[in-house]
């Protein structure tokens, strides 16, 4: 006959240990939450990161310093923002770009150019604007002789300036073209603007990275095509130059 073992109730695994164990977790995670909160931010990158955002928000004050509370759509007029101060906050590159303007108005006026090229500066962009006639003969691209020594001014003065980064767009009337060497408006604005960018970039002291070209053909009109004067002040190329912004480099 099979004898069947009784369990002694009275045996058991001792389980005593788990107490202190379960206060050491608890231990651990206060001294990791201390260790977390008392942690430190990098003070000098967070400057910089208030600094750009600040520069590309264009002004006001800091992000970081100034009220944090998050405002209504009713706070604001329709969207417009205009009313935040920007005396508060004034990148330094904006007086750089301001006295280029000036130097580049003074050749404008030394040469009596007014009448063919426009300096227009808004904000933290400066725009120099240069009529067709004065680089190109009707349908071509190339750029005449005689202006060539804008070109080169324009790339002179830009060495004082490595940081900064320039565009040249190309824009044409809406009228029709079509030739052996530009099937369309785009061909023919895209071209003029890369050429114009060429002879800036002659100047080996100007670092490429910074510049870019575009044809922006008729679509980006400045006046109406429906009348000569318009279309001649909508034939033109723009040089625009800005503050390149700090990116990850790849």
């Amino acid at each position: 006959m099979k004898r069947t073992r009784k369990l002694d109730k009275s045996t058991h695994i001792d389980e005593s240990w788990l107490i202190p164990y379960a206060d050491l977790l608890v231990l651990l995670l206060a001294l990791f939450i201390v260790l977390f909160s008392s942690s430190e931010i990098d003070a000098e990158k967070l400057k910089r990161i208030a600094s750009s955002l600040n520069a590309y928000l264009d002004g006001g004050t800091s992000i970081l310093e100034g009220d944090t509370r998050l405002k209504s759509a009713d706070e604001y007029d329709n969207g417009d923002l205009t009313s935040i101060d920007e005396s508060n906050f004034t990148p330094h590159y904006k007086y750089d770009l301001e006295n280029l303007k000036n130097q580049l108005q003074a050749y404008i006026d030394d040469n009596e150019l007014t009448s063919q090229l426009k300096i227009e500066m808004d904000k933290y962009l400066l725009k120099l604007t240069i009529s067709d006639n004065t680089l190109f003969e009707p349908g071509s691209a190339e750029i005449k002789f005689g202006s060539r020594k804008l070109a080169i001014t324009i790339s002179e003065l830009l060495e004082n300036y490595p940081d900064y980064e320039v565009l040249v767009a190309g824009h044409t009337d809406n009228i029709p073209h079509h030739s052996t060497q530009f099937e369309s408006n785009w061909e023919l604005s895209a071209t003029r603007a890369l050429n114009y960018m060429r002879i800036l970039l002659d100047n080996e002291k100007l670092n490429p990275r910074n510049f870019s070209a575009i044809g922006y053909s008729e679509y980006h009109p400045v006046a109406t095509n429906d009348t000569p004067a318009g279309r001649e002040a909508n034939r033109r190329v723009e040089v625009l130059i800005t503050k390149v912004l700090e990116t990850t480099q790849y």
